[in-house]
């Protein structure tokens, strides 16, 4: 068990200007679970995408099971036993299980006894390592939870004895991280070795057995997680003391001014996903929403900020009718002053084959300060993106530069910063810190109860059952489209959990 499994030796590689690793060295011993943190941008994909065979090193040699190898593709880290869970699942949608996972893999050109050779192993794979998933069904109608398992089996099926792991919590549930957790685990036991890439420090601290921490390119340590704590590991990744907690003092809530009155949402199904909604947000507070993804919150955010039809219901924005039955226009409502971080930057949030300076102002692109005429006053525009980059640290503080070639963590930060420098009244925020590393989730929160405490209304949804307590000056919890409670941000964990999953309070025994 101590023998290693992988060894990289002087691992260095630039894009053009940009030193993505600097000599880098890492040891990883068979049949264990080995994290990889740093914040966005530190260099871990990269380091990995060449260990996969995606990039080529320009300096440096790798070892598996200590021989030396050049990986050159994917199909030369496939064959070295090398499999790989991206962070953006690489599935076929409109195939089915079976088909994504013998897609590349096929015997020959004619299927037949390939697929039932196939569907035997898939089986076995499922029994062996708990992860069953119905070989037929189609991919685009699985949770993302069992989309994950796809690229598990994906990799175990073309015999890998060492799977890395992308940030794969980022799009999953507690319960289904948790899930996932036990599946590794599992997988270690069976002699798997595991690289676990995340920035989520206390995932690190309940799974691994050792933990490297990447900063701007550089190893800089790797400790034994039983050794470390989260606070060490925090100050590795951002290279100076991290508040792990929020700090803020009490709210000064004043007039309502987002307000929601039996608000029911059906989706193209007909299914009812906000189900006779009501809440209220009052200026200088900060109205947290709790709940498993897929329990109506998004579909409730989408209906506020006018993306989505509601059935029924009313919704008043600075005491002013939103017509969310009918025409409610998103570019309207910024004009009334409602801002809006959505919960899927790439899709919603970001145009990423533009540049950073035009995400800046989208959806604003209007406003005479970036127009000269009928054309807009490019000047002016990239003087902006080049202020908000410099006051949200994003990096690189390039604003000529591709959205795409932004970390994902850089990329939310040019949403917040886009959204929370048009002064609104209302700000309406969708995961603000999914997919982001602990010195940015940081500069977030306090950028939230900066709001807060200039007497903006805010309504924040997360699945951080932490962020949502730390946050919040009120907890509505969701459950099946309905708010099934309200608590303040002292309630325990366990009693939110109990919400989240439908249980309610018990009725006091009649005496």
């Amino acid at each position: 068990m101590d023998s290693l499994a992988i060894e990289l030796r002087g691992i260095d590689k630039s894009f053009g200007a940009v030193h993505a690793n600097k000599d880098i060295n890492l040891q990883v011993r068979r049949g264990t679970i080995h994290g990889i943190i740093g914040e966005n941008g530190a260099g871990k994909s990269t380091l990995m995408s060449i260990l996969y065979g995606f990039y080529q090193a320009d300096a440096g040699d790798i070892f598996i099971g200590g021989d030396k190898i050049v990986i050159r593709d994917p199909n030369v880290a496939i064959e070295a036993g090398i499999g790989m869970v991206h962070q953006h699942f690489m599935l076929v949608e409109n195939f089915s299980v079976l088909e994504n996972v013998m897609l590349g893999a096929e015997e020959n050109a004619i299927l037949n006894k390939g697929i039932t050779r196939a569907r035997a192993e898939l089986k076995r794979l499922e029994e062996e390592y708990s992860l069953d998933v119905n070989p037929d069904a189609i991919i685009e109608e699985l949770p993302v939870g069992l989309q994950q398992r796809v690229e598990i089996l994906k990799a175990l099926y073309r015999g890998a004895d060492i799977l890395i792991l992308d940030e794969p919590t980022g799009v999953l549930t507690p319960a289904e991280a948790d899930h996932l957790f036990r599946i590794l685990e599992q997988l270690r036991q069976q002699g798997k070795t595991i690289i676990f890439i995340t920035h989520k420090l206390r995932e690190i601290m309940a799974i691994t057995d050792e933990v490297s921490v990447m900063r701007r390119g550089e190893m800089v340590a790797t400790r034994k997680t039983s050794e470390t704590s989260v606070e060490e590991l925090a100050e590795l990744m951002v290279g100076r003391r991290v508040l792990l907690r929020v700090e803020k003092g009490e709210a000064e809530p004043k007039d309502v001014q987002l307000s929601v009155e039996n608000l029911t949402v059906k989706d193209s199904r007909g299914v009812t996903m906000v189900d006779n909604v009501s809440l209220n947000v009052r200026a200088g507070e900060i109205v947290g929403i709790a709940g498993v993804a897929g329990n109506g919150q998004s579909e409730l955010l989408e209906t506020i900020t006018g993306i989505r039809r509601a059935v029924s219901g009313k919704v008043m924005l600075c005491n002013e009718p939103i017509d969310v039955t009918g025409e409610a226009d998103p570019a309207d409502l910024r004009k009334r002053k409602m801002a809006h971080v959505p919960e899927d930057r790439h899709h919603m949030g970001l145009v990423l084959a533009f540049e950073e300076n035009e995400n800046a102002i989208l959806g604003y692109h209007y406003d005479p300060e970036y127009l000269n005429g009928p054309m807009l006053n490019l000047g002016s525009i990239r003087r902006h993106a080049q202020e908000t980059a410099e006051q949200y640290d994003i990096r690189p503080p390039d604003v000529r530069l591709k959205t795409a070639n932004f970390s994902g963590g850089n990329q939310q930060k040019i949403v917040l910063a886009r959204e929370m420098e048009r002064d609104p009244t209302v700000l309406v925020i969708g995961q603000p810190t999914r997919g982001v590393d602990v010195g940015a989730i940081e500069f977030i929160h306090k950028r939230i109860i900066e709001m807060r405490d200039a007497g903006k209304a805010v309504l924040l949804v997360s699945v951080e059952l932490d962020e949502i307590r730390s946050l919040s000056d009120r907890i509505l919890v969701m459950f099946a489209g309905r708010v099934v409670g309200e608590r303040s941000p002292d309630a325990s964990e366990s009693e939110l959990g109990l919400l989240m999953a439908g249980v309610e309070e018990p009725m006091e025994a009649a005496e």
